[in-house]
């Protein structure tokens, strides 16, 4: 494929907001491709080219849809800014960067912002276009302010069921309509209140909208915080879970960074994978697991924790490994002695990736300890005791200490 493809990006306000230099690609494309709502914002007599909507589903269609226009002047067109959360991603990945021309109009978030008064950098924003609900969770906590970029004109009422759940009904929601448009409104109530009544009857929300969201924690309601540690409780788990300290140290060796992969062999009730993708919104988590029942639960923790996205292996290490791709680091929580776990979870890691495995038996601790002769580097053990009534007095009661080895691999075959 050959020739730049202009990249529009457009607001509610239509063909009357866009600046010339926007207009001009517009007017000289021979083929113009966008959602059907942005076509329709176009005036025939302005913008000739012929006009081609977005199938469903979009992205796979992308490349084809290119090819068979390839060699004349396309135009696609985006909401706001093609490259926040829009279009402008997938055109890059297809054809490359080099390849477009990006005419960005102000995004939804900024406008949001303008009309708040909020600084656009002190907000967070979570899309849930395409993605699911249970994806805002992990950025709920007391005081955040937070856009949430709304699928269509339920989002808010589903973004108030999931505040509600979770103990935010108190928090303050704003719905921005039709931003930049004659047509612009705000609606407000708090998640609790929502959805909020006209003349006696629910507002009818418009689908172009985008949801701010003033968070506010109930009393007595779990307070998740933002580092790895979380609450046993936050946990559905049948006794198999990486308990709170234990679970905190093994994440400071696993040393997440954004982008990277983990696998969590063994996963339990999934504690490891969960809080790793807690870190950052780009890390990704497969977990492998044998039970069935337990890869089901799982997933429940996952979504339950605003990570959705961990991937779940059902099935037996290391032969539930074949295909899976390259990690960048390795947690093995359970079944170390399974013939070629730790060798298939060694060779699978590229150089300078990480490997942490714990354990509780003197069985597996030997095989540890017969790692940490050959690879290096760092065996400890960890102990943790936990104050608890004695008659009428108190003392400790000790949990089963873990052995951890953490080790990264230093080249290829090493």
């Amino acid at each position: 494929m050959n020739g730049v493809i202009s990249v529009v990006g457009i607001g509610a306000d239509g063909w009357d907001g866009l600046p010339e230099n926007s207009r001009r690609a517009l007017r000289a494309a021979e083929v113009l491709i966008g959602g059907r709502r942005q076509l329709e914002l176009l005036p025939p007599d302005a913008c000739p080219g012929e006009r081609i909507a977005w199938p469903s589903p979009l992205r796979p269609a992308v490349p084809g849809l290119l090819a068979a226009h390839d060699g004349r002047k396309i135009a696609v067109l985006a909401s706001g800014d093609p490259m926040f959360y829009g279009i402008g991603r997938t055109l890059g990945e297809t054809v490359g960067a080099d390849r477009l021309h990006v005419l960005p109009h102000p995004s939804s978030v900024s406008y949001a912002c303008a009309r708040l008064g909020w600084p656009l950098e002190a907000v967070e924003t979570v899309s849930l276009v395409g993605r699911p609900l249970a994806s805002l969770t992990a950025s709920l906590h007391d005081g955040r302010r937070l856009l949430v970029l709304s699928a269509d004109g339920r989002t808010p009422a589903e973004v108030a069921g999931l505040l509600r759940e979770k103990g935010f009904g108190g928090t303050r929601m704003r719905v921005l309509e039709q931003l930049g448009s004659e047509r612009e409104r705000i609606v407000e109530a708090t998640a609790d209140a929502w959805p909020p009544e006209q003349a006696g009857d629910p507002l009818d929300i418009d689908p172009l909208n985008i949801v701010a969201l003033d968070c506010v924690r109930s009393p007595g309601a779990p307070r998740l915080g933002a580092v790895p540690g979380l609450p046993d409780e936050a946990y559905e788990n049948d006794g198999q879970l990486t308990k709170r300290y234990v679970r905190a140290a093994t994440l400071a060796a696993l040393a997440p960074a954004p982008g990277e992969l983990l696998w969590d062999v063994g996963g339990g009730s999934g504690s490891i994978g969960v809080e790793w993708m807690r870190t950052d919104r780009s890390c990704r988590a497969i977990a492998v697991e044998k039970s069935p029942e337990r890869a089901a639960r799982i997933e429940r923790n996952a979504a339950a924790l605003g990570v959705p996205g961990l991937r779940v292996v059902t099935g037996a290490a290391p032969g539930a490994l074949a295909g899976l791709p390259a990690p960048d680091a390795v947690f093995i929580g359970g079944g170390l002695t399974a013939p070629g776990l730790l060798d298939a979870c060694w060779e699978a890691l590229p150089a300078g990736g990480r490997l942490v495995a714990n354990t509780v038996t003197l069985e597996s601790e030997a095989l540890l300890a017969d790692r940490y002769r050959r690879h290096g580097g760092e065996l400890i053990r960890l102990a943790v005791a936990q104050a608890v009534p004695v008659g009428g007095f108190t003392g400790w009661r000790q949990a089963m200490p873990v052995t951890q080895w953490s080790v990264t691999k230093s080249g290829v075959g090493a």
